[in-house]
């Protein structure tokens, strides 16, 4: 039994986040629920955004599935979701893109891994304002041990799933100190790993050539606010936010999420998608080393995917969140 922290999040995450509770449930998979919770509901009850009991539950399991968490907008809070990245050094943002048969796109042949340095850049929140002058700066921090470490994750999932290319993509030609430095750090994971391809792009490039031949990717590696980009690129190649999945990896602790926002115009209207949070969770247990449950699972989805009547709004469906968790209960072992 795996001893998991739970945090539903804010508007459609606890409708979201119980769907994939009962499909859990019903599946058997060995899990336990920790339950905390973040964000604008928890402020709005207890005057913190962050409890410290979330963070407790965080250092005991390690291990967290979480919905989308609303930040309050213009009250001096910093983004739940990069403070937890940093405070836990998640360095490691892994965004799966892959075309699925009953999801609607404009391609196919789409199975990319996108893996974007998540604690550095300009998320580091280096900011300085002169008002005097009316003049920001805002200070992209590229480390050189940051960058070794993302590149050698990308190359080193590479390699543990019989992937044969990582891209990186950058800005050398403009950037040219950060840009070199993960360059650098590329070549180096390559050294480590000779039967992986290496090759680099510049941003601007990389994006008309995912946006032309999206096929031709396998693993992509980034800095911070090119992958914040680019993962939402690719989300849109392949159907959008509300059907890829997302993890916040460290050595020691991950956290796996919906990476599409809270909704609250339509919450509690039961017409919340909860495949996102789905295969969140499936990339969760694949971590855990549940991959025969995340598999059952995994087919279960996809063959509901392919039923539209059993399908939420958003997936050309007339179902409710629910009728779309018990559609993915019934199919379970077919």
């Amino acid at each position: 039994m795996h001893l998991i922290t739970l945090i539903p999040g804010d508007g459609i995450g606890p409708e979201i986040t119980k769907a994939v509770t009962d499909i859990f449930a019903a599946a058997q998979v060995p899990v336990q629920w920790e339950e905390q919770n973040a964000g604008q509901t928890t402020f709005d009850q207890s005057g913190e955004l962050i409890p410290q009991t979330l963070l407790d539950s965080l250092e005991k399991t390690r291990v967290a599935l979480k919905g989308p968490i609303t930040t309050p907008v213009g009250k001096g809070f910093r983004s739940i979701n990069i403070t937890l990245r940093q405070k836990y050094d998640l360095y490691q943002n892994v965004r799966p893109a892959k075309t699925t048969e009953g999801i609607q796109s404009r391609y196919t042949g789409i199975d990319l891994v996108l893996f974007r340095e998540n604690t550095e850049g300009l998320y580091s929140g280096l900011e300085v304002f002169d008002e005097r002058l009316g003049i920001s700066d805002s200070i992209a921090r590229i480390t050189v041990e940051g960058a070794r470490k993302i590149c050698r994750a990308a190359f080193a999932y590479a390699s543990k799933h019989g992937r044969k290319k990582v891209t990186l993509a950058h800005k050398a030609n403009i950037l040219k100190m950060a840009g070199t430095i993960m360059i650098n750090a590329c070549k180096e994971a390559a050294n480590e790993f000779p039967h992986i391809v290496f090759e680099d792009k510049i941003i601007d490039n990389m994006c008309m050539q995912l946006v032309n031949k999206p096929e031709q990717f396998d693993v992509v590696v980034t800095t911070n606010l090119f992958g914040d980009i680019l993962s939402d690129l690719c989300a849109g190649l392949v159907g959008g936010l509300g059907v890829v999945s997302g993890a916040n990896i460290g050595d020691d602790m991950a956290i796996f999420e919906a990476v599409h926002g809270s909704a609250p115009d339509i919450a509690g209207q039961g017409k919340a998608n909860p495949t996102a949070l789905l295969r969140s969770a499936l990339m969760m247990l694949h971590h855990i080393g549940e991959h025969k449950h995340a598999d059952r699972l995994e087919k279960a989805l996809e063959l509901t995917l392919q039923d539209k009547d059993k399908c939420t709004g958003d997936l050309g469906g007339k179902a409710s969140t629910t009728e779309f968790a018990q559609a993915i209960i019934d199919n379970l072992d077919k």
